[in-house]
């Protein structure tokens, strides 16, 4: 199951204004903002905004984020994925900044794009 898709964009001001008003429809709201991120959705936020950078450029870098029954899981998605030729792009461990019990990997798939494993996320 999906957990979460992230899209970068040009302008996060512009975007926010934007997907808010295209989604309220929907029942979909902004729930979180940070500094670069708007995460938006009905109970928790399951569509984030980025604000592209050099780092993750507009055109880049889909993060798609699936659910996992558990913390081992997640890093046997981890170990499967660089199996199968992804590139490490954040160890599986615990990212209290995101939520106190996010435990998460996250792999580059042969594509390019951003993609995580995620127990824990409330």
């Amino acid at each position: 199951m999906l957990n979460h898709l992230t899209i970068n964009v040009a302008n996060l001001a512009a975007s926010k204004t934007f997907y808010t008003t295209a989604l309220a429809p929907l029942g979909l709201t902004c729930l979180f903002t940070a500094d670069g991120y708007c995460g938006l959705g009905v109970d928790r936020p399951i569509f984030w905004l980025s604000q592209a950078d050099a780092t993750h450029p507009q055109s880049t870098n889909l993060h798609l984020a699936f659910t996992a029954e558990s913390a081992a899981a997640v890093t046997a998605f981890h170990a499967a994925a660089l199996q199968a030729g992804g590139t490490d792009n954040g160890v599986p461990g615990l990212r209290s900044e995101y939520h106190a019990t996010y435990f998460a990997g996250f792999i580059i798939d042969p594509n390019g794009h951003n993609l995580e494993a995620v127990f824990g996320n409330g």
